[in-house]
């Protein structure tokens, strides 16, 4: 690349939103398309492929990438991807489509999003997908509660998009492009990029600020699309880190941006799915910390830095930056890993989950080794409803 950044996957950005003139095209003709609505996960996937972040895909997968993704992790090219991207419909639906033609793509309110080239119709095997993306078949697994319950038929092909949905966080939303036309403004060429769909708390701190001693900048990239129910709301976080960066970070070195992307709680999957997308944004390495992407009991801790091992680094391209679980030791009096610390962990400042919310919803303001209390503030104002 000219501007020294790294080569999006794949070796171009390949954006599907449409121009003014075709999107004019598109919508004078899509009055008589057959229409499928689409969720908010489609929906956050079609923003995705307009801007680029799913590149090279240039639409949902096909029988051939969708096989290859879920047996293999790459796409039919040989390309490294690591969960599948797709459009499913009921199969009363897919019997009113034919292959070859053209089908509206809108929202619930019935609001034109997208035309879409349907170049294959194909059944599919949920369990198998089930077991090889998410390593379980528990419908109690929120990424399996979603697969089981959506429809029995894909459909594959390329997509124009024509709108994308309403630009929360629109200062924050930076596309692949503008993301590396701003890293080239800042003559970044080594950039690290940190997932997260949580507060940061100091242990996340602490791998970030490791992370940017050996780099030109930190992309500070949180997920906003959809989670979990019991996850923090993403405005939420956004405050949080908002208030960390202007406190603690330099702000010539830090970049915070948003991630519209819907979390699929894949693990160790999904970091290599993270990564690839922060790949596209500009970024050069990734962080991976402790149980990347997890949820529950259902990966090991450190399964998501293994996967990695699974891969051709030069075909993967990102370079992987693995962090241990870290904390504060109060005789190390600092932040510290098991790689670094050697004392017993009754000197460690960790807390628990439950633990975190119980006080945070009493108005306490949790150890200053643990969270920095602007970010505390921010989440005990957030959290009025009462304990259960």
């Amino acid at each position: 690349m000219t501007d020294g950044l790294i080569a999006p996957h794949g070796g171009e950005l390949i954006v599907n939103l449409a121009s003014e003139a075709e999107g004019a095209a598109l919508r004078a003709r899509a009055g008589v398309l057959p229409q499928l609505t689409v969720g908010s996960r489609q929906l956050a996937d079609l923003e995705m492929l307009a801007n680029g972040a799913y590149s090279p895909l240039g639409g949902f997968m096909t029988r051939a990438d969708y096989l290859g993704v879920v047996n293999e992790m790459h796409l039919s090219n040989g390309l490294p991807w690591s969960v599948p991207i797709v459009l499913p419909v009921a199969a009363e639906q897919a019997e009113r489509i034919n292959v070859g033609q053209q089908v509206a793509l809108v929202d619930a309110d019935g609001a034109l999003q997208a035309v879409m080239t349907v170049e294959e119709k194909y059944g599919y095997d949920k369990s198998l997908e089930a077991r090889n993306v998410y390593r379980t078949e528990d419908e109690a697994h929120p990424g399996v509660k979603v697969l089981y319950q959506q429809g029995e038929i894909l459909l594959g092909g390329p997509v124009r998009v024509i709108a994308v949905q309403a630009q929360v966080f629109a200062e924050h939303r930076y596309t692949p492009t503008q993301s590396r036309a701003l890293f080239a403004e800042r003559g970044w060429q080594r950039v690290v990029g940190f997932q997260t769909r949580n507060p940061v708390h100091r242990a996340h701190e602490y791998i970030q600020k490791c992370a940017l001693e050996t780099v030109d900048g930190l992309f500070l990239h949180p997920l906003v699309g959809d989670t979990k129910g019991d996850d923090i709301p993403a405005d939420v976080r956004m405050q949080c880190y908002e208030v960390l960066l202007e406190n603690y970070y330099p702000a010539k070195r830090v970049v915070l941006g948003v991630l519209p992307a819907a979390m699929r709680y894949a693990g160790p999957r999904e970091a290599i799915f993270h990564a690839l997308m922060r790949k596209n944004y500009g970024c050069s390495h990734f962080i991976v910390g402790r149980d990347h992407a997890g949820v529950g009991n259902y990966y090991g801790t450190y399964d998501a830095h293994y996967i990695f091992a699974e891969f051709d680094a030069a075909k993967l391209g990102i370079t992987p930056m693995f962090f241990d679980h870290t904390f504060f030791c109060r005789t190390c009096d600092a932040m510290a890993s098991a790689k670094t610390c050697p004392h017993s962990s009754d000197q460690h400042v960790t807390l628990s989950g439950t633990k975190v919310r119980q006080m945070l919803q009493a108005g306490e303001i949790p150890p200053r080794e643990f969270s920095r209390p602007e970010v505390a503030k921010v989440l005990i104002a957030a959290m009025r409803v009462p304990l259960a």
